[in-house]
């Protein structure tokens, strides 16, 4: 741990943030899904600041990558962060790098008043779910995500 170390993105890095999108996409066997582009990315992360962007750097080289924002929770009656994206490259795992941006991650929901940090998990993730699970993180079991997108979403705008 003691080559590796945490950053905010640059916007000149779009398209490692993309690279790394896709790569966990691959990952999740979803890469068809894909269709942001380093000018989606620039816009929304760094114009909008709708999302934040760390990577996790082995003497200087990008190995993971987390992307965030925030959410609210109305009972708690404070934002929260919710990460969208948590990648390490599989040559670096198993070097508590994951564990790191996580915990990168915690500390700054501590350090903004935040409640809490929510994120999801494909049921087929098996090493993923015993990773956070090992870390304390509850499996919220009675609560199903739902989702409108595209024709569905612009139907219902209508």
């Amino acid at each position: 741990m003691e080559n590796f170390s945490i950053r905010a993105a640059r916007r000149d890095e779009v398209s490692d943030i993309l690279g790394f999108i896709r790569e966990l996409a691959e990952y999740e066997k979803m890469l068809d899904l894909v269709v942001a582009t380093p000018e989606l990315l620039e816009k929304w992360i760094f114009d909008e600041k709708k999302a934040e962007v760390v990577f996790g750097e082995e003497g200087g080289v990008k190995v993971g990558f987390a992307l965030y924002f925030h959410n609210f929770s109305t009972f708690l009656g404070r934002a929260g962060i919710y990460l969208e994206d948590l990648y390490v490259k599989p040559e670096y795992r198993g070097k508590g790098y994951g564990k790191a941006l996580l915990r990168h991650l915690a500390k700054t929901a501590v350090e903004r008043g935040c409640g809490r940090l929510d994120w999801s998990c494909l049921d087929w993730n098996t090493p993923s779910i015993e990773f956070y699970l090992s870390l304390g993180a509850e499996q919220l079991s009675d609560w199903t995500v739902y989702r409108l997108e595209g024709d569905s979403l612009h139907n219902m705008a209508k």
